[in-house]
């Protein structure tokens, strides 16, 4: 994907004005608008208007069903758009959330910040390892407020966890962590009846974005996360969390190398990515990350974890909660359940308040580099050794 930004000159003229033209109060309604209105994208409208203090303004999405849905939801009386530009042009737009394909974020995200838009983007931030740089620097250089969508920095057990364990010295040194998700179901959608025809009102060409240009295909439409082009496979939809978790809590960043194994073994039904798939990231602090998921696996009970493996001892945790055990103690483990995420809440305050959000866009660039390493990995059956042109 080009991410060049001399291309998206036009957006230029109206940035300084956009970005200096209204300066929230603590307590100002925020004005936004929604690129990208399917299943995720509702789900944030919905958590932006539990936040409240919002203002819908605009919608956009490449099919006309699903931009009269969001109208509805935002109440109705907003602008929709099948050109997520002309949502950018507007000048009474504060901020905007990116929810569409993976192969769409960079691109759109550095737009708007271009247009003087803040941005919740969300996970993977890119789908490419070189669409990184280029986001950072737009973010850096419009002064924008970007969110990445992993949730659990803003998850209050989380927080507790890393506070309470790994903070404290408690958990000691790690030298492995590993991370499995197995059961996900978004892996295994089908089109509904009726789809082998495009619907007259969907933009198929707006959906591949900079891709090559190829037929309708439902399949890619409504099972997207199977397709590494499209959603980056289940590296770009599950690990870019667990990922995400295990460098925020440890304070680290790039990896120095990936490996990965798995292949296409149940469902070869044309998709791109693994339905199994083993991964191992090394870093330069002298550990190591695994990654595990299986489709095949069809049991639902202890099918997600990232396992922090202590010298002081064992953090086990997700969305389900945390469970701490040490050595020659396992009858005192601590288990406390999980809580819900107030990801838009922190965004939403620090498009007011201007402070940096939990999960910027230098830590998005991080997240997602190890899950590209991972695919890079697989595709090309080798080591993969992390690249200059990766550096922000």
């Amino acid at each position: 994907m080009n991410t060049d930004l001399s291309r998206r000159g036009f957006l230029a003229a109206s940035a300084s004005a956009a970005s200096a033209g209204r300066v929230l109060g603590a307590n100002d309604r925020v004005r936004l608008g929604i690129i990208g209105a399917g299943d995720r994208g509702s789900y944030l409208m919905r958590e932006a208007i539990r936040a409240g203090n919002i203002q819908w303004v605009a919608v956009c999405d490449a099919w006309d069903l699903r931009r009269d849905r969001a109208a509805q939801l935002a109440g109705g009386s907003v602008e929709k758009y099948p050109d997520y530009r002309k949502l950018l042009d507007r000048k009474d737009i504060d901020a905007v959330i990116v929810a569409t394909w993976d192969n769409n974020h960079s691109r759109i995200s550095i737009d708007a910040c271009a247009a003087g838009k803040d941005v919740y983007v969300e996970k993977p931030m890119t789908s490419e390892p070189l669409q990184g740089p280029p986001l950072v620097q737009a973010a850096r250089r419009y002064k924008r407020i970007l969110q990445v969508g992993v949730q659990q920095r803003s998850t209050p057990h989380f927080v507790e966890a890393k506070e309470r364990f790994v903070d404290s010295g408690l958990l000691g040194p790690v030298h492995m962590v590993r991370t499995i998700w197995n059961n996900n179901g978004g892996y295994l959608l089908k089109p509904p009846a009726g789809m082998e025809q495009k619907p007259p009102g969907l933009d198929w060409d707006a959906c591949l974005g900079d891709l090559p240009r190829i037929p309708w295909d439902p399949k890619r439409y409504f099972n997207r996360f199977s397709y590494i082009e499209l959603c980056c496979g289940q590296t770009g939809g599950l690990l870019v969390h667990m990922i995400d978790v295990v460098q925020w809590y440890l304070g680290i960043t790039k990896p120095l190398a990936a490996v990965c194994l798995g292949g296409i073994y149940q469902h070869d039904d044309g998709r791109t990515a693994p339905d199994n798939v083993n991964m191992i990231l090394e870093y330069p602090e002298k550990m190591t990350v695994t990654f595990e998921a299986s489709v095949t696996d069809r049991v639902r009970k202890q099918n997600d974890d990232i396992v922090f493996m202590g010298e002081g001892g064992r953090l086990s945790i997700f969305r389900w909660g945390y469970r701490f055990t040490q050595p020659g103690k396992e009858d005192a483990e601590i288990f406390v359940k999980g809580t819900p995420d107030r990801h838009m809440d922190n965004w939403l305050d620090c498009v007011r308040t201007r402070r940096e959000p939990n999960a910027t866009v230098e830590q998005g660039h991080y997240g997602a580099m190890a899950c590209h390493m991972g695919n890079i990995a697989w595709l090309e059956k080798r080591r993969v050794a992390w690249q200059k042109e990766w550096d922000i």
